[in-house]
């Protein structure tokens, strides 16, 4: 296919990339598909054109922390669950405690955490957010021993279909919906 400015053809070349990228595709990302400089406001009314070209299919394009994505439209995920049975992952209640105290009061130090938990973090807590990829280390704080700085990571707002922490539900919202969680 040769270099075009025809928008039907532009959209062609993003929906391609989208649909074949395994990771969402910042506007960066898509804006080195063209040969030719993209201003960002053109690709923003192309995705947009491009959304609403699959508001009636299966699948919808969503954007996410790092960028945008095509993924399974919610009311199908029972049937694609069936084509990988595995279990999902299931997170013990310290695993999920500490997640959302790290999500509502970032950054936090393990001290931080076991203040509010009032027990101590298993290092396992901490290993599997971060092998998760959903926490991270930010910095140190400015303290004798300057203990670790925890954060959620992009890839966290990406797993949860948020494109920012403001996109959490309000804490109050969220611990009453959670009541198990005891924050």
């Amino acid at each position: 296919m040769s270099e075009t400015n025809n928008i039907a053809d532009l959209k062609n070349v993003l929906e391609a990339a989208l649909l074949t990228s395994h990771e969402p595709l910042s506007l960066d990302d898509m804006t080195r598909l063209f040969a030719e400089r993209m201003e960002r406001a053109t690709l923003r009314m192309l995705l947009d054109e491009l959304k609403q070209d699959w508001e009636t299919r299966t699948m919808e394009l969503v954007q996410v922390a790092t960028g945008y994505r095509f993924q399974a439209r919610a009311e199908y995920t029972p049937f694609l669950i069936r084509l990988n049975p595995e279990k999902q992952a299931k997170y013990s209640r310290a695993v999920m405690e500490t997640l959302a105290i790290i999500a509502y009061k970032q950054p936090v130090t393990r001290g931080d955490i076991e203040e509010i938990r009032g027990v101590a973090v298993n290092p396992n807590v901490m290993r599997q957010l971060q092998e998760r990829d959903w926490v991270d280390v930010v910095g140190q704080r400015e303290v004798p021993g300057r203990p670790s700085l925890y954060a959620t990571t992009k890839h966290f707002l990406d797993d949860l279909n948020l494109r920012s922490l403001a996109e959490l539900p309000p804490m109050e919202e969220f611990v009453q919906q959670n009541p198990q969680l005891d924050l």
